[in-house]
């Protein structure tokens, strides 16, 4: 039933109600006569009725509707879910235009009808800073640079309890890495068993997911396949783990030696973040290290860790190829790197026997998805919207991404299992218009970065990350430059719509709650600019209207 009917109902019921009182009052008693009178005819009483239950209150039933549909949206947005969040937020604010006494007169609607416009236009706001291609991929510190602090504190006393398990877990579990059982690798398994042991625990159950890939790479590059666990020592299994140096991922690559394995680093992506490339281009780099080190697995992890050219120079110096002699002493390297490999051969012992160390056993459940070639730069919150997933689920899967869309041009997404029929079946109907346009400028005579950041009101070192430039690079004449902003059409769909890509002229549609200041805030612009470009005699602006935003 629908709230006109609904206050008809009740008006009824209320009329009928004092009819009804009008006709059980009883009329005053005659007074008494001498003479004998006929007994009274007996008067028949009508039974009154009260409606069971509270009575109706119209307005706050459709407050409290309104409000609900737009908390929908909040968690559907909270979900990536552009689409559906618009649309609950459309009805949210259509229910209240089309009510009978207008959203504009009733007063309680009228302050439903102003709180719910400027909610939707500040998460308006935040989903368009999100997609404007600024937005990056969140990251976490690398569990190295704790555990290498950690490591340069006085290390506990191995217990005869682990001195005595590290043995008897020697004995009998098979290790294609050497494993040497001496004090310094007890003090680790101590450690990771004491202070180290929620980071221990808990990289064991991320390692779970990338264990059965990283061991198939390393079987296939002949490298051994405890190795899958130096990656515990260098970010817990992090995918996103950043260090103070800036190495990245899982195996902590720094950016040149990332770049000469073959791992692509843009504004768009840093493969150093792929599990699968990261790890393939780490079981390459192990091999290498190895065979300079002439087969010797000690020095090609230390070296993982100080860099080849650093330990072949304290090789050299102290005419020591034997790991354990050669950091016996802190004449020759530091102490982050004498305590390097004895901390990962802790971690080997601990990971492929965890129970004999008092940890829970983690059971295998190897990362499965789907890929799919989207052939542009699409948000990822559609992805996430076309298969039901979250926008971290997208992001989780594929944490090369540092952007908020997948890179300019094709690129192989992965998406969540069985997904990939649909997501096809989407892309074979999408417009153009569904994909990310991203705005361009030729560089004028004479123009630099800082100019043209200035110009469209955005870092320097944005503009020159976004096109491969160092921020003092000198520009050509007509240079093309990329310009990290896209226009993202209103949550609101009915109040707003963008309809035209950034490089042209952008049709804007006012909705409620608007003003010029506002609008050129968004668009990167000024209010003189927009008044001038729509002919505007004042400021004023009706929901509604159409207005031409004009971008360079």
């Amino acid at each position: 039933m629908n709230l006109a009917r609904l206050l008809t109902r009740l008006l009824a019921l209320s009329g009928a109600g004092l009819v009804a009182g009008c006709a059980t009052r009883t009329p005053p008693a005659l007074p008494v006569m001498p003479l004998p009178v006929a007994p009274p005819a007996q008067v028949s009483v009508p039974v009154v009725t009260t409606p069971s239950g509270p009575l109706v209150d119209p307005t706050g039933a459709l407050v409290d509707a309104s409000e609900t549909l737009f908390g929908r949206g909040q968690a559907e947005l909270s979900l990536g879910h552009l689409t559906a969040a618009r649309d609950l937020f459309d009805q949210s604010v259509d229910m209240l235009l089309d009510a009978p006494q207008g959203a504009r007169v009733e007063p309680r609607l009228r302050v439903q009808f102003e709180r719910l416009v400027s909610r939707i236009s500040a998460l308006e706001i935040l989903a368009l800073r999100e997609g404007d291609g600024f937005t990056q991929a969140r990251t976490e510190p690398a569990v190295i640079d704790q555990l290498l602090e950690a490591a340069t504190l006085t290390l506990p006393e191995p217990t005869r309890e682990t001195q005595a398990a590290v043995a008897a877990d020697l004995a009998s579990t098979d290790h294609d890495l050497p494993i040497d059982n001496n004090d310094r690798v007890q003090s680790f398994v101590e450690l990771f068993q004491g202070t180290l042991r929620d980071f221990m625990q808990e990289s064991l159950e991320r390692s779970s997911k990338y264990l059965p890939m990283v061991q198939e790479i390393f079987r296939s590059e002949g490298i051994p396949l405890d190795l899958a666990y130096l990656a515990i020592v260098e970010s817990g299994y992090k995918t996103n783990a950043l260090s103070r140096a800036s190495a990245r991922g899982v195996w902590q690559f720094m950016p040149a030696t990332g770049a000469h394995y073959g791992l692509d680093q843009t504004w768009f992506l840093d493969e150093r973040s792929d599990p699968e490339k990261a790890t393939r281009a780490a079981a390459q780099y192990l091999k290498s290290l190895n065979r300079m080190f002439d087969g010797d697995w000690n020095l090609a992890m230390a070296s993982y860790n100080a860099g080849p050219g650093r330990l072949q120079r304290a090789v050299n110096k102290s005419r020591i190829n034997d790991y354990w002699k050669l950091t016996a002493t802190s004449k020759y390297l530091p102490k982050e790197t004498r305590n390097y490999v004895p901390m990962i051969m802790a971690a080997v012992l601990i990971a492929k026997n965890p129970q004999a160390y008092g940890f829970d056993a983690v059971p295998v459940s190897p990362l499965v998805f789907d890929r799919v070639t989207v052939p542009d730069a699409l948000d990822l919150r559609t992805v996430a919207e076309w298969t039901g997933a979250t926008i971290e689920d997208i992001r989780a899967l594929n944490p090369e991404l540092r952007r908020t869309t997948t890179p300019i041009g094709s690129h192989d997404l992965k998406v969540p299992l069985g997904m990939a029929s649909v997501v096809e079946a989407k892309l074979a109907t999408a417009a153009p218009s569904l994909f990310a346009q991203f705005s361009y400028y030729h560089a004028k005579s004479g123009e630099n970065l800082s100019a043209i950041a200035r110009r469209f009101r955005i870092t320097r070192t944005d503009l020159a990350a976004a096109n491969g430039l160092r921020t003092t690079s000198k520009l050509r004449t007509g240079q093309k430059l990329l310009i990290p902003l896209v226009v993202t059409s209103a949550l609101a769909s009915r109040p707003a719509v963008v309809t035209a890509e950034v490089a042209s002229a952008v049709t804007y549609r006012v909705k409620p709650g608007d003003t010029l200041f506002g609008i050129a805030r968004q668009f990167e612009t000024t209010v003189d600019d927009i008044r001038k470009w729509n002919s505007l005699t004042s400021t004023r602006l009706a929901v509604g209207d159409r207005l031409t935003i004009h971008r360079n």
